[in-house]
């Protein structure tokens, strides 16, 4: 099995290049969609939020008000790291259950957003990096209904590119259209599939070096 981290500013395009290896085979983790579903109503993780924030963090119909939590968890450090406690803990179970299931010989692609403020980049055999001008950024979020100057302050909280390319084995270019990013990806699929191949060879080598001889 081979773990690829796959990162990008907001408007880069990382969900569109998570697609195109998805597409090529890849087994496709989504941090965003992991972090939803282990607060889903009736999770314990839920349960636990509210005993810690109240139940006013909770609509009507039982599902997390996240902007009800956002008030009450970012006030303070306090708050913040029992946030962390409750959820940090049941993505990651999950996120190991969802390795445990693929295929041994899987090419497993985990988006994660905050790859760079993690500093959990070392933790993957390889990285790609999904970069895009600036302008073309906001004007993608503009599009999907995020106010211009709203984006713009998004992306300032975020890692710089600078600190995004420092752990990137590639990094694509998104800024051209889907033929040219397809290109980039089929060429990077090419690389994924042999360091996966070899990392395979050397894993065999290794058993077949530690069996007894008589």
């Amino acid at each position: 099995m081979l773990l690829v981290g796959l990162t990008g500013g907001i408007g880069a395009g990382k969900s569109t290049v998570a697609d195109a290896l998805r597409e090529r085979g890849a087994v496709v983790i989504d941090a965003d969609a992991i972090a939803r579903e282990v607060v889903a109503p009736g999770t314990p993780a839920l349960v636990a939020l509210g005993e810690r924030f109240g139940a006013d963090i909770l609509g009507t119909d039982g599902a997390l008000d996240r902007a009800a939590l956002a008030a009450k968890a970012f006030v303070d450090d306090e708050s913040r790291a029992a946030l962390e406690a409750i959820t940090h803990p049941a993505i990651g179970e999950e996120f190991v259950r969802r390795i445990a299931a693929a295929p041994p010989d899987a090419i497993v692609v985990h988006d994660v957003p905050l790859l760079a403020e993690s500093k959990r980049g070392t933790g993957y055999d390889c990285v790609i990096v999904v970069e895009a001008p600036t302008e073309i950024r906001l004007d993608r979020l503009e599009r999907r209904g995020v106010a211009r100057d709203d984006a713009a302050r998004r992306m300032a909280a975020q890692a710089s590119d600078e600190e995004r390319r420092a752990l990137a084995t590639w990094v694509v270019d998104n800024a051209g259209d889907r033929a040219e990013l397809e290109r980039q990806i089929g060429a990077i699929w090419i690389e994924i599939e042999a360091l996966r191949d070899t990392k395979a060879s050397a894993a065999a080598e290794r058993v077949a070096g530690n069996r007894p001889r008589f």
